[in-house]
């Protein structure tokens, strides 16, 4: 539901709120991600407001499902993170500098503005904690791929069974042991 990571500004109790949300592929396929293949988060959200001070701290807890890097075989990441914030109502500072305070990041809001949306915030997250490289531990690859991606030459051949094609792969290797003897 589109409305899952509001938080309603106007008319928001003092001290303690919060929410708990889970989510899933569809979810990310709403920002148009399609790497993220599946996916099952706990998102627990507590909303502090005190005087003027509005903090929103949040967990992340779950897996998500990727195509492994190397085999292309579907990878189960277990994913842990959170974000702490702080909403402010007033311009953004014009040096455009990042600002952050106690360990917070700070996120400018219009005086107008009767709710934050967070789902933006808890998609970043989630996408900045996954691994650069997402690769099945040694040893769990799909052993056929990796069959063939261990292969000095594999040949192809055409529907009539006429040779046809070369790993390209084996092809760059003796480019580059040609390029060491004529040391170029």
């Amino acid at each position: 539901m589109e409305d899952d990571f509001i938080v309603p500004l106007n008319g928001l109790k003092q001290g303690r709120t919060s929410f708990r949300r889970s989510i899933g592929k569809e979810f990310f396929e709403r920002f148009g991600n399609s790497e993220i293949l599946n996916a099952g988060l706990d998102v627990i959200v507590d909303v502090v407001k005190s005087g003027d001070f509005i903090g929103v701290d949040g967990a992340i807890d779950g897996d998500v499902t990727v195509a492994c890097d190397r085999c292309l075989e579907e990878l189960l990441i277990p994913t842990k993170t959170g974000f702490r914030l702080s909403l402010k109502f007033g311009s953004e500072p014009s040096d455009g500098v990042f600002t952050e305070e106690n360990g917070r990041e700070v996120i400018y809001l219009p005086e107008s503005e009767g709710e934050y949306d967070l789902s933006q915030v808890v998609y970043d997250y989630i996408c900045t904690s996954l691994p650069v490289q997402r690769v099945h531990p040694e040893g769990l690859c799909n052993t056929e791929v990796m069959k063939y991606l261990n292969s000095e030459e594999v040949n192809e051949y055409d529907d009539e069974g006429r040779h046809d094609v070369t790993n390209p792969f084996a092809s760059l290797k003796s480019l580059l042991e040609n390029k060491k003897d004529n040391n170029i």
